[in-house]
């Protein structure tokens, strides 16, 4: 993800970050400036969304301007090579009911449990 906020701040004609905690005190919410710094100089790790919603209206913004996805490195289609999802297996069979194995040594066949 890209982090965007610097941009959509300058659209406001926020340059700097006391500038824009002021911002969002004016919609009720009330960070730490150190806090208003780090989402500022950096991409943040996470973001809670009801702070998403509060910068969002300080900025008068949506979270597509925010945030931008970015393509993975390494695949162009955004998939990672030799990961597949769960039952995506080709040798699978078609998601019908299981097949018994054989047990061990007796080779009598195991049941399935009742329904």
């Amino acid at each position: 993800m890209k982090w965007n906020l610097r941009w959509v701040a300058a659209r406001q004609d926020i340059w700097r970050p006391s500038d824009l905690k002021t911002a969002f005190e004016a919609v009720g919410f009330t960070p730490s400036l150190s806090k208003v710094c780090a989402l500022w100089s950096a991409r943040p790790v996470t973001v809670r969304l009801d702070d998403l919603d509060m910068i969002c209206a300080a900025l008068k913004c949506t979270v597509a301007d925010l945030m931008e996805a970015e393509p993975l490195a390494g695949g162009e289609s955004g998939e990672q090579e030799g990961q597949q999802a769960v039952g995506q297996d080709p040798g699978a069979g078609s998601g019908g009911r299981p097949v018994p194995k054989q047990s061990g040594g007796k080779g009598a066949v195991r049941r399935l449990p009742p329904n």
